[in-house]
């Protein structure tokens, strides 16, 4: 049995964890910390609003919430060498280079996206690149809920980072084009972020090429796949050597 620490279990991807984990049989969640305390909400597991008197011990940390939680979080991970999940988005270079760092003591999966099928988008798109760059134009469109606040999503940036990886020159990321006027360079990957109602998540990968337009995409359907995706890096972290590891990782 893998116990989990919960880090944002009130949030909305941390409820859907907790309700997710109690149809397992492989771990549990024994404790969570929230920055808000729970308002006539009474859990099974121990609550806390921050890492300073952890009464318990888990075996595995999971944390959905929002960058300002990291240093608390790794602070606590890196003192009592517990593994950590980190499927926040909308870090910074030098809260990355944090995690880098973390990662050469405890281990930890860290992933902009825990869906299989977004990764496997990924993975399609860097192999489309391969063969259609520099004959294609590349761009990525990314939709999410209103309420989400960074943009462009952590999920497109890390597509862009794959194809980015397979091309033959260094391309940039153009985020705003409406703040120049000028033809399309070649070496750049188009980011564009759509913020919308209620949409869980979409991404489109296009390649546009002359007189053709070759479209890789994924919808999801629910937050059940990012959920799930969580819980299942939490059984496959447990035990694990110190070092970084991702969703090819656990996929294989």
């Amino acid at each position: 049995m893998v116990n989990i620490l919960m880090n944002g279990y009130l949030g909305r991807m941390g409820r859907v964890i907790l309700e997710l984990s109690k149809e397992r049989d492989d771990l549990e969640v024994i404790a969570g910390v929230d920055y808000k305390a729970p308002e006539n909400e009474v859990f099974s597991f121990s609550t806390y609003t921050d890492y300073e008197n952890i009464g318990v011990k888990p075996d595995v940390i999971i944390d959905f919430s929002n960058p300002v939680a990291l240093d608390g979080i790794l602070s606590y991970a890196l003192a009592n060498e517990v593994p950590v999940v980190i499927c926040t988005t909308g870090f910074s270079e030098e809260q990355l280079a944090k995690i880098d760092e973390a990662a050469k003591t405890i281990p930890v999966f860290f992933s902009a996206n825990m869906s299989i099928g977004v990764n496997l988008v990924s993975e399609l798109a860097k192999k489309a690149a391969e063969i259609l760059y520099p004959g294609f134009n590349i761009e990525i469109v990314e939709a999410h809920h209103n309420q989400k606040l960074d943009a462009p999503s952590g999920t497109a940036l890390m597509i862009a980072d794959e194809i980015a990886s397979v091309l033959s020159e260094e391309v940039h990321y153009e985020t705003n084009r409406a703040a120049k006027r000028e033809k399309r360079p070649v070496n750049e990957i188009g980011i564009h972020a759509v913020r919308a109602g209620t949409i869980v998540g979409e991404h489109e990968v296009i390649f546009g090429g002359p007189d053709e337009v070759i479209k890789i995409s994924h919808h999801a359907a629910s937050r059940k796949i990012f959920a799930n995706g969580a819980l299942n890096a939490a059984a496959f972290l447990a035990g694990k050597p110190a070092g970084k590891y991702s969703m090819k990782d656990l996929i294989g």
